[in-house]
This record gives structure tokens, C-alpha cells and sequence, in this order.
């Protein structure tokens, strides 16, 4: 069968950049579809008769221009569209998936009470080394990863938060359980920076990805504030759009 590739001596391009040509052209052709694996490099290289550092180096190039994207310990699939992830006064999850025709759910971690750090105690408003409840919790979009979160609550208000969330899997939820009706977002900063081992860990994806990390304060009807919230997405699925 016709490979598609040129392999006359001075032919002018490499077999890599030809390779890579015609995945490109697959893709577009819909042979490949967005969410879709790709063969393994031992099957591209099969099929084009090449070894497998050249089927390495195509699909660099094309993660590169970020037409693809490599889970660890699952293969290289074809890149869907990245997620607008709205933040302003009226942040939720849910509600920023769901308007995208997304399912959305919260994996549970870990929780556990802490002493509040000079920036957690700054933003909610308690003494350093007060005892805060921190939750972590991964954000799913149809059973994809795309964020790691950290949540810090007082814990004397909202004691056994953790609970609650493990049941709901909803944050707004399991704050109506204590009173809260509503929250809004009083502010957020927005950073980006290489992840840890454990977030690329969790949220599955390279260490040489960078991650944006919101840090934001949540606060009741009476400004009270709620909860100090460190979000990483997995900057290959999401982009943030600030709103007013």
C-alpha cells in the first residue's frame, strides 16, 4: 500500500516532516477525530516503514503546534477545542461546563485540617495557624481532567465541609448546608508556572506543561469571606476568560 511518503534520494523533505504531513492531512480529513488515539509509534512506524525515533519526531512537532497531546500511560490523542473557562463574580464549575455542553464533576482527593499560612489566614480573615479545612479535588469535564483544586475553609464554621462534599460533589451544595445561599468571587490572581510532580501526577499530564493557577477568595451575602481557593488547569484544556 501507498504510504504517501517520498523516499527518492534528494527528495527535499524528511521522512518525519512527510509523516507528519499526512497525519496532519488525516486529522483534517476527519480520519482522526478530535478526542480520537492514535496508533502507537511501533504501528506508525509499521505502516510507514520507518524506525521509530522518525514517528517520534512528527508527533513532537505536531504536540508542539498543539494538534496533539500525549496522556501518560495512555497515548497520544487528537487535540479537542479548548474549554473558555469564564472567571468574574459568579464563578462555578458546574455551571461554566454545563454552558458548553459539558458533564461536570468533582473527583474527591483529600482533606484534612491545617494550620492556616500567612496567605490563607490574610484571605480569610483568621489568625495564622488557625485551624482551616483544606479540600482537594480534581475537576472533570466527560471524564477528562482539567483542574486540581485546593480549598481552605474555616474550620470552625464549616466544620466536616469534607463530608458534605464527598456526598454532594458540588461546592455551592454543600455550602447551603451551612447557610450559605449564595457566594460571589470578591477577587482573583491568575498565574502560570510549571507544575509540581504531584499535579502533573493528577491532573495526568507532562511535567514540562505549564499549568494557570487561579487564586481566589469566595465570600457570602455579607462579604464574609467563605473560602481561599488555589486552582491549577491543565493549560492544554482551558482558557481562562476574565469577565467583569
Amino acid at each position: 500500500m501507498d504510504d504517501g511518503l517520498d523516499r527518492r534520494r534528494g527528495a527535499g523533505v524528511a521522512l518525519w516532516r512527510q509523516i507528519q504531513r499526512v497525519l496532519e492531512s488525516e486529522i483534517r480529513e476527519g480520519v482522526f477525530k478530535p478526542g480520537e488515539r492514535l496508533p502507537t509509534e511501533f504501528e506508525l512506524a509499521t505502516r510507514f516503514s520507518v524506525n521509530r525515533h522518525t514517528v517520534r519526531r512528527a508527533l513532537a512537532e505536531m504536540e508542539e503546534k498543539g494538534l496533539l497531546r500525549v496522556e501518560q500511560g495512555r497515548g497520544t490523542f487528537v487535540h479537542e477545542h479548548v474549554i473558555d473557562y469564564a472567571v468574574g463574580k459568579r464563578t462555578r464549575f458546574s455551571s461554566n461546563l454545563s454552558a458548553q455542553g459539558l458533564e461536570a464533576a468533582h473527583e474527591f482527593v483529600r482533606a484534612e485540617i491545617v494550620e492556616a499560612e500567612s496567605a490563607v489566614a490574610e484571605a480569610l480573615g483568621v489568625a495564622r495557624k488557625d485551624k482551616v479545612m483544606m479540600v482537594d479535588s480534581i475537576g472533570m469535564a466527560d471524564d477528562r481532567r482539567i483542574s486540581l483544586s485546593s480549598q481552605y475553609l474555616p474550620a470552625r464554621r464549616f466544620p466536616d465541609f469534607d463530608v458534605g462534599f464527598r456526598e454532594t460533589g458540588s461546592v455551592t451544595e454543600t455550602l447551603k448546608r451551612y447557610g450559605v445561599e449564595d457566594y460571589t468571587r470578591a477577587w482573583t490572581r491568575v498565574i502560570a508556572r510549571m507544575p509540581a510532580g504531584a499535579e502533573a501526577d493528577l491532573l495526568h499530564q507532562p511535567k514540562s506543561r505549564p499549568v494557570l493557577v487561579t487564586e481566589a477568595l469566595d465570600v457570602d451575602g455579607e462579604g464574609r469571606p467563605v473560602s481561599f481557593n488555589v486552582t491549577r488547569f491543565a493549560s492544554d484544556w482551558v482558557q481562562l476568560v476574565i469577565e467583569p
